[in-house]
């Protein structure tokens, strides 16, 4: 049974909906759930619910890593061995052989340095990135980085192409994933120097790689992994959830107040409004993992439901079914021999 820690301090509003998340997620998956936190505020919780026929428990951490915790700060409390903050501990389970993977919807910032200072990279990958999923027109792509790195080097993008590659195969079920690199034109020696630069690695590697990609080709579905720097990743995130809430909010003011006719037809339209709710809703794609830690870390929006949560843990126990962190380490030494 896969073992998952969830920092049940991380939602913003913590720890009702992470621990509801856990407890729904131990029912539909069959999977060893720790929760991470305050064990005076969490336990009493577990008490409302029979979770005697689930696997769900306690690990103690009195400590949160919050928005406050930035630049050394943050640094000592990610790097010290006896940190005693609900991320720490979740992550060194990981690091210890106590669980499989660690799930949070806390501070991203926090989570990212904890992970790289407690579990360091896989051979090979010199940089860790943040690879959401996120929706297209002919399914999903797995984008990345989305904010780990805003500086990178071109070889630091043929490290997340490989493993946006291996994520895409294992996780999303795509055989052989098409990988495109984000630029400002689809004609090959468009871009500026790094995306040029990287351009020339991935032809020379055995990926299969696409070329240039615009946002037009990304939202189309060209291509199954979306490479870039998390400078330019995250913009585009923000931008897609963005666009994606003005478009359901846009349709819900309309139907209102469009009258009688327009209610009518909203009823109607309900269940295809239902499932472009369910495709634009971020929350549906879980957590994104940092992929290239050594160790499986999965990190979520803070304003995350107890459905966000559930779906987190769902895709960290694919990730590990799948052996994701050994088919990465095999993948980047295939690739990368110098």
């Amino acid at each position: 049974m896969a073992c998952i820690v969830l920092d049940a301090m991380g939602s913003d509003n913590y720890p009702h909906p992470d621990v509801e998340g856990a407890i729904l997620a131990a029912q539909k998956y069959d999977v060893e759930i720790i929760l991470v936190g305050d064990e005076a505020i969490l336990k009493p919780l577990l008490t409302t619910v029979d979770t005697e026929a689930l696997s769900i428990s306690i690990v103690h951490a009195p400590n949160m890593l919050t928005a406050n915790d930035k630049g050394m700060n943050l640094v000592l409390k990610a790097r010290r061995p006896n940190s005693q903050n609900s991320i720490a501990v979740g992550i060194d389970l990981v690091k210890n052989g106590k669980a499989d993977a660690f799930v949070t919807v806390g501070n991203t910032g926090a989570a990212m340095v904890t992970a790289y200072f407690r579990l360091g990279t896989i051979p090979g990958v010199d940089l860790p990135a943040l690879a959401p999923i996120i929706p297209t027109a002919t399914g999903s792509c797995v984008i990345l980085d989305v904010g780990a790195n805003t500086d990178v080097k071109p070889k630091n993008l043929l490290q997340f192409g490989i493993m946006g590659s291996i994520y895409s195969e294992k996780v999303c079920g795509v055989k052989n994933p098409k990988i495109g690199l984000i630029s400002n034109g689809e004609e090959e020696g468009k871009g500026n120097q790094l995306v040029r630069d990287a351009s020339l690695l991935f032809k020379d590697s055995n990926l299969n790689y696409f070329g240039n990609i615009e946002g037009k080709e990304l939202a189309g579905g060209s291509v199954d992994v979306a490479v870039t720097d998390g400078f330019v990743g995250n913009v585009i995130l923000k931008i897609y959830e963005a666009v994606a809430k003005l478009i359901l909010e846009t349709i819900t003011k309309a139907i209102k107040s469009g009258g009688l006719v327009a209610m009518l037809g909203g009823l109607l339209a309900r269940p295809a409004l239902r499932k472009v709710k369910v495709l634009l809703n971020p929350s549906e794609y879980g957590a994104a993992p940092l992929l290239g830690a050594n160790g499986l870390v999965f990190i979520g929006h803070g304003r995350s439901d107890a459905n966000a949560i559930t779906n987190a843990i769902r895709v960290a126990k694919e990730a590990i079914e799948s052996d994701v962190i050994g088919s990465i380490k095999v993948a980047i030494e295939e690739n990368l021999k110098t």
